[in-house]
């Protein structure tokens, strides 16, 4: 039986050059095309700050399971492509640079693959965009 956790509510108006507001209002943010001089943010960057965010969720809750504390200074760096080309339109590429410092190699890369497995924007992307994740 599926139960639902959470449910996130935005409103988008005006496209890339627009703004976006949650429903609560905790979110609230003008829109610039990437590359623009606009004063906003853009989708690349907001797939790339929440696929990073719950990445390193989703490597705690893999830690744990093994028995291992994430280091303190854990980082996630995110870069999320918007390319386009004549055969596909318009698409997406994405990296995970994952740091996590202290930890053997051996760990660390246990931690990576069984959060790319648990982890919602790693599911999603599965398949349907390139990705590469690197342990640095």
């Amino acid at each position: 039986m599926t139960k639902l956790l959470y449910t996130g509510k935005t409103r988008t108006t005006g496209g890339r050059e627009g703004a976006v507001r949650s429903d609560d209002g905790r979110l609230d943010i003008q829109l610039s095309s990437p590359g623009s001089a606009g004063p906003g943010s853009n989708p690349e960057q907001l797939f790339a700050a929440g696929w990073s965010a719950c990445f390193i969720g989703a490597m705690g809750l893999t830690a744990g399971k093994l028995k291992v504390t994430l280091p303190a200074d854990t980082a996630v760096d995110a870069e999320v492509d918007l390319l386009n080309n004549a055969e596909q339109g318009y698409f997406l590429a994405a990296r995970l640079n994952v740091s996590l410092p202290g930890l053997p190699r051996d760990t660390a890369q246990a931690i990576v693959d069984g959060a790319h497995q648990a982890c919602p924007y790693s599911k999603l992307s599965r398949g349907n965009i390139d990705v590469t994740i690197n342990l640095i």
